[in-house]
């Protein structure tokens, strides 16, 4: 039953977001999120957001994707009907090895995006049914917005964060109370 105090910044321009990013973290303001129709480059460390793992993620699916690729095909070829096709008996894998590589490429491949496909959805939670955490649907078209939390800032008030917003380039300030119960808002 804990009240959550949220404010949003909305901008016009991602250079000024940068910029006024840049300016409130150097004051010692935590900037929580930002909410853009296209990635804002060099944002990231202003805001203290991690690499991201995906990559060591998309390595173990090829590998899972590559191993069992060249499984299916000695299992397939070699192993349980192994052919003479052109007069070139598939008995030894080794010697079969470059045919083998277009398929093997390919189902790589196919597991890596479908793997990181399924990690992705799951890492962001955006599941089918499940409702967007978007402050305003024009973010995803031409807006920018700027999230900061007020329990994340415990060294300002909500008044000196709206003074600070306010003297900064921002097009729009809105203030939202989020609730973890719905029964919290209502009393």
């Amino acid at each position: 039953m804990k009240k959550e105090t949220i404010i949003y910044a909305f901008y016009n321009d991602d250079d000024v977001l940068l910029k006024d990013a840049q300016a409130f973290v150097s004051q010692g303001l935590w900037v929580s999120d930002v909410f853009s129709p296209f990635p804002i480059h060099g944002l990231d460390p202003i805001i203290g957001v991690k690499e991201s793992k995906l990559g060591y993620a998309a390595f173990a699916y090829g590998l899972i994707g590559l191993t069992l690729a060249l499984l299916g095909m000695w299992y397939f070829m070699i192993h349980d009907w192994p052919m003479n096709i052109g007069g070139k008996p598939n008995f030894e894998f080794v010697y079969n090895l470059p045919a083998f590589v277009p398929v093997a490429f390919e189902f790589t491949v196919l597991c890596t995006a479908h793997g990181l496909a399924f990690t992705y959805f799951c890492a962001n939670g955006t599941f089918p049914g499940v409702k967007a955490d978007n402050p305003d649907p024009r973010t995803t078209d031409d807006l920018f917005a700027m999230e900061i939390k007020l329990e994340d800032n415990p060294n300002f008030s909500l008044d000196q964060i709206k003074s600070m917003l306010s003297k900064s380039n921002a097009s729009e300030i809105r203030e939202k109370q989020n609730c973890e119960t719905d029964t919290c808002c209502n009393k």
